[in-house]
């Protein structure tokens, strides 16, 4: 165990479930991500979207018994699961929120909590295993996720307690800014299409699977559109600066007005860090400012990947 590792509980998503026979097939025609690609060692990110290639949200989806689980915003589960229904209504699937049935951690540095729970979780991102009730999927930075029963989610979290120190949530965020994976929650729904959070560089998005509500967008901003607007990891010093809400603008002078919204945002050693959705001529003067023109300024930060189109398009 590092000084770094800990654990929390990651109450701000909720779980939608899909399950019956066709699940599958049901999913495979609404989701950004390729269904054919899970199996019980394998989850994904993706997204939902409207039409226009609007994210109504984001999510991760897991295989679970006769169907699959999508951890999301919590204030999105409902109306997901509101829309789909009308969708499913000839479809052999059923759609649940589970949210009450399932307890989630978030482990950064706890791959011998989990290994002392009986999962022994290989490194590569979005690989998953399960066992004794437990599912560990592992996250793109190094970071895993734990899912347990609720029944079942006291004594879990005693057992991390005896080897991780808890940890707020504003911490996993933090990690999850740092890591450059954004998501929508209520406040940004239909703001973003899923390249401006960079989904398909984080296997979030196929563009071999064929037809998805909104896929003609998507597949036509990654192969002959020059995205203007683009997430970005900031950071302001000021420590007076309160952790903003997702979707509050940011400002620059190129334009003297709003040029993009915050994805999250959280504390970082007395200061604050975000990942926000930019205009890149706007990124490219580095004048921001957080909330209005004269708001708290910004600075811009390094993300750890990048984007590769030609590595994106083969998923």
């Amino acid at each position: 165990m590092t000084d770094t590792a800990f654990f929390c509980v990651l109450s701000h998503e909720g779980i939608l479930a899909v399950r019956g026979s066709d699940a599958s097939k049901f999913l495979q025609g609404q989701l950004t991500c390729n269904l054919n690609y899970l199996d019980d060692q394998h989850s994904s990110l993706g997204a939902r979207c409207t039409p226009k290639g609007r994210m109504q949200s984001s999510f991760r989806i897991v295989p679970e018994g006769d169907g699959y689980l999508l951890a999301m915003d919590r204030g999105l589960v409902q109306p997901q699961l509101a829309d789909l229904a009308k969708f499913a209504a000839f479809s052999k699937s059923k759609l649940h929120d589970e949210s009450a049935e399932w307890v989630r951690f978030g482990l950064s540095g706890g791959d011998g909590a989990l290994v002392s729970l009986g999962l022994d979780l290989p490194q590569t991102a979005d690989v998953m295993v399960a066992a004794h009730g437990l599912i560990a999927v592992r996250l793109n930075d190094g970071r895993a996720e734990l899912w347990t029963h609720a029944k079942d989610a006291g004594t879990t979290q005693l057992r991390l307690a005896s080897q991780l120190p808890e940890a707020s949530l504003d911490r996993w965020q933090l990690a999850q800014i740092r890591a450059g994976i954004g998501q929508v929650v209520a406040a940004t729904r239909e703001l973003f299409i899923p390249q401006m959070i960079n989904l398909q560089a984080l296997g979030g998005v196929s563009f071999k699977k064929g037809c998805y509500t909104g896929q003609e967008i998507v597949a036509r901003m990654q192969y002959l559109g020059k995205l203007k607007r683009r997430l970005h990891r900031l950071a302001a010093q000021n420590h007076d600066v309160e952790v903003p809400a997702p979707g509050l603008e940011v400002y620059s002078p190129v334009h003297g007005s709003s040029v993009g919204e915050v994805v999250m945002a959280a504390s970082a050693e007395g200061a604050l860090e975000l990942l926000a959705v930019l205009q890149e001529d706007a990124a490219a003067d580095g004048r921001l400012f957080l909330g209005s023109p004269d708001g708290p300024p910004l600075t811009l930060l390094q993300l750890p990947y990048t984007l590769d189109a030609d590595r994106e398009i083969q998923r």
